[in-house]
């Protein structure tokens, strides 16, 4: 495989669940992806989710690497403006040693004012999440830092403990909005592009990156990752049966969430599971998951990050959704 495929954790669980069984469900979908030649393991960042709960993408994921030796570990993705720029710096560093130099560093501006909230940050979301990344930009470079922000006031502020790439790891941001997707030209090394649009509107979006990339003075990104919903089954009947309920539901939690008010030309996902699905969800047979994954590829696609488990599908589905697209569909893939 050209393509670098990674498994996109759930690492969440419908409230009052048993956690542990849903943590076992999780590593065991992580040894699946491993034993069928994934390249990456990646884990999504929430709070205060009170129609799922949530497994803390930083713990979880330095218990996952246990697991996934050999393999990328990413964050996809960290809310980086609700979080203290040293304590990011630091803390992802550590990730990066324990993954042996493989920590994709995901970030993302988030969208839920609960979260905002919770952590007593109101305006100027935008700016401090630039200031915050800029910030770890130059502590992992070992530079000496200064700053002076409410949040954070550092005076000559150097790290102990670097991350192991060279210069730093990847840092690839999460964009919906137009904007946004122009931002992560600027600022990130990787436009990450969602699982929520559709074809039509990244192949637009893709343009718009492209030409502030080329405006902001940089070289051709190294990587374009793609995060998409998938699931294999062995007929297309089978897969709708498996996958469908669980995808709705998890839509309907999004737009509960506010997900779709940051998406461009009003797409919302308060929608029956049919009209969702256009363009955005990859599920049926083997041959059915190629043939949807392929014009992805063709839109110059580097990684793909993919999600075949939601929030109280029984794991043994998923984890045949792993074998299957492992043996028969990502050898396939160009």
């Amino acid at each position: 495989m050209s393509v670098n495929v990674g498994l996109y954790l759930t690492n969440q669980f419908q409230p009052g669940g048993d956690a542990a069984a849903a943590l076992a469900g999780q590593l065991a979908m992580v040894a699946e992806a491993r034993a069928g030649g994934w390249d990456a393991i990646f884990a999504g960042h929430h709070y205060l989710g009170e129609e799922l709960a949530h497994f803390q993408p930083l713990p979880m994921l330095a218990r996952v690497a246990a697991e996934a030796d050999g393999m990328a570990i990413g964050t996809g993705i960290w809310l980086l403006a609700l979080h203290n720029p040293v304590d990011t710096a630091e803390a992802m560093a550590t990730l990066d040693v324990i993954t042996g130099g493989r920590l994709i560093f995901g970030v993302g501006l988030g969208y839920r004012d609960v979260e905002y909230a919770a952590f007593g940050i109101g305006k100027r979301r935008i700016g401090r999440f630039e200031e915050n990344l800029a910030i770890i930009r130059r502590l992992w470079a070992g530079e000496t830092v200064a700053a002076d922000l409410p949040w954070c006031r550092l005076t000559g502020a150097q790290l102990s403990l670097r991350p192991m790439q060279t210069p730093r790891p990847p840092i690839w941001m999460a964009a919906n909005s137009d904007s946004a997707v122009q931002r992560a030209a600027r600022i990130a090394d990787a436009w990450m592009i969602n699982p929520h649009a559709t074809l039509e509107t990244i192949t637009r979006q893709l343009g718009l990156y492209r030409a502030a990339h080329t405006e902001a003075g940089g070289s051709a990104p190294a990587a374009l990752p793609l995060m998409r919903e998938i699931f294999c089954g062995p007929d297309r009947d089978m897969a709708l049966r498996r996958a469908a309920p669980f995808l709705a539901a998890k839509y309907q939690t999004y737009a509960a969430w506010g997900q779709d008010k940051v998406m461009p030309e009003r797409d919302a996902f308060d929608a029956a599971y049919a009209d969702l699905a256009d363009q955005r969800f990859i599920v049926g047979s083997p041959a059915d998951c190629l043939a949807a994954l392929r014009p992805w590829l063709d839109l110059g696609v580097t990684d793909l990050v993919l999600r075949t488990h939601w929030a109280g599908m029984p794991t043994e589905h998923a984890l045949e959704s792993i074998r299957l697209l492992s043996s028969e569909v990502l050898p396939a893939l160009p």
